[in-house]
């Protein structure tokens, strides 16, 4: 059966209350779909789901709940059942939420878990949120320097089932230091007598558990890695970042990047869950932000309240224009905070792509200029033609310019870029439209 079939038939089975259906159907789930499911039920009844399972496969879907709804399902386990839960789940998935536990609630665990799984947890709960040892898990494969492929091979069969992957060894010597890779392709097509140090790969790409997580996804990303190994200052190694986590890295701050475009704080948790106060918090900043901006556009028009009020077919083209602003600077900032964001487009090539985006905007300009040209003719005659043209062109250069420039200058501050969201960057544009626009109408018309 597909989800959605195995879904209906979990729902009837739970509403007969027929035990037997319910342990067959649970079974029957692919861990991330079950998750999916319990998702979207309440939180004891996903609890009463997952105790049909045992505790190694609870441990799997668990793992791919929500935050906010693991910490929900597990405030109602006992201190007994959440321990042997975190000592069957990945220690980077554990650790995430043993962080989020109240203190007592972390000491009771503690007590209970295996003395390695206790130790491993607190030192994976001790790195900063953000940073790659956040995200690291120290379940990982590793075999001596000295050994031979056989005894590598044999030590990984060992090993294997409570390895994130097994795909990418790491080999260490007797200080646990990180000396070199080898993968479990290369230990199977090689004799059995061969030395790993003479088959291992010794160029090695690190990180350190302190540096951005984010950092970790792109260099994933770019080196086509299954796992980046993670070292400390003695070079030993101390957990891997795998492809998977590092994707979720990367969903999550392409997410925020998103939020910022838009003039909103990053959520905490999913909007599914999120609370009328925390949706007001992460909107009303900017929001606010925003309206005492517009008051410059109120002031330019101000400025010019004579040239209106003798030519008032000025306004019909007001919209247009300062619309057409916004909407440049939008594009440019867009493509600029995404080109940062990925790593395509650094500080030295500012100079080009602003060089480069003079002739892309006139381009724009000098077409939407010939559209409205004959609208401003058919309204005003040739002078508000000429006027409204004109005005359309340096308003979408300048647009244009302005949404190019403004991540750069955030970004050498300092800042993120995402902040040179498009609602900000068509703000300062429209309210720069409007003393471009009047501006030129006054020239023109000689007032």
């Amino acid at each position: 059966m597909n989800y959605a079939e195995l879904a209906d038939s979990l729902r009837q089975a739970m509403e007969k209350q027929d035990v037997i259906a319910l342990e067959s159907l649970v079974a029957e789930f692919q861990p991330a779909d079950l998750a999916e499911f319990l998702r979207h039920e309440e939180v004891d009844v996903s609890l009463k789901l997952l105790a049909h399972l045992d505790i190694e496969e609870r441990a799997e879907v668990f793992g791919y709940l929500p935050l906010n709804t693991q910490f929900q399902v597990s405030e109602l386990m006992t201190a007994e059942g959440l321990a042997q839960l975190l000592n069957c789940m990945d220690s980077d998935e554990r650790a995430d939420l043993f962080n989020i536990m109240d203190e007592d609630r972390q000491t009771s665990v503690l007590k209970l878990m295996a003395q390695e799984e206790r130790e491993d947890l607190r030192r994976m709960a001790s790195y900063e949120d953000e940073t790659v040892g956040a995200i690291m898990t120290s379940n990982y494969a590793s075999v001596p320097v000295t050994d031979t492929v056989l005894q590598a091979l044999d030590k990984i069969r060992k090993t294997a089932p409570d390895a994130e992957t097994i795909y990418q060894i790491y080999v260490l010597d007797k200080l646990h230091r990180l000396v070199g890779t080898i993968s479990l392709r290369e230990l199977i097509v090689s004799r059995p007598t061969a030395l790993i140090s003479d088959l291992m790969e010794s160029e090695l790409i690190t990180m350190s558990p302190d540096q951005d997580q984010e950092l970790a996804a792109k260099m994933i990303s770019r080196y086509d890695l299954l796992a980046l190994p993670v070292v400390d200052s003695q070079q030993r190694l101390v957990g891997i970042v795998t492809y998977d986590d590092a994707m979720d890295v990367a969903e999550a701050e392409a997410t925020e990047d998103i939020l910022k475009g838009g003039s909103v704080g990053g959520l905490e948790g999913s909007f599914k869950d999120a609370t009328i106060f925390m949706l007001y918090r992460k909107r009303i900043f900017w929001l606010l932000l925003l309206v005492f901006a517009n008051i410059f556009t109120a002031a330019g028009i101000a400025i010019y309240e004579d040239t209106i009020a003798k030519y008032a077919v000025l306004v019909f083209f007001m919209p247009l224009l300062i619309g057409s602003a916004g909407n440049a600077g939008s594009q440019a900032s867009t493509l600029m905070v995404r080109g940062l964001g990925t790593g395509d487009v650094k500080l030295s090539d500012w100079a080009k792509l602003f060089a480069r985006e003079i002739f892309v905007a006139l381009a724009l300009g000098l077409t939407m200029a010939f559209a409205v040209a004959f609208i401003g003719h058919f309204r005003g005659g040739m002078e508000i033609a000429v006027i409204v043209a004109l005005s359309m062109i340096a308003v979408v250069m300048l647009g244009s310019l302005l949404g190019l420039s403004l991540p750069f200058v955030l970004h050498k501050l300092g800042l993120d870029p995402a902040t040179a969201s498009a609602p900000l960057v068509a703000t300062i544009a429209d309210a720069a439209g409007i003393l471009v626009y009047f501006g030129i109408a006054t020239a023109i018309l000689g007032l």
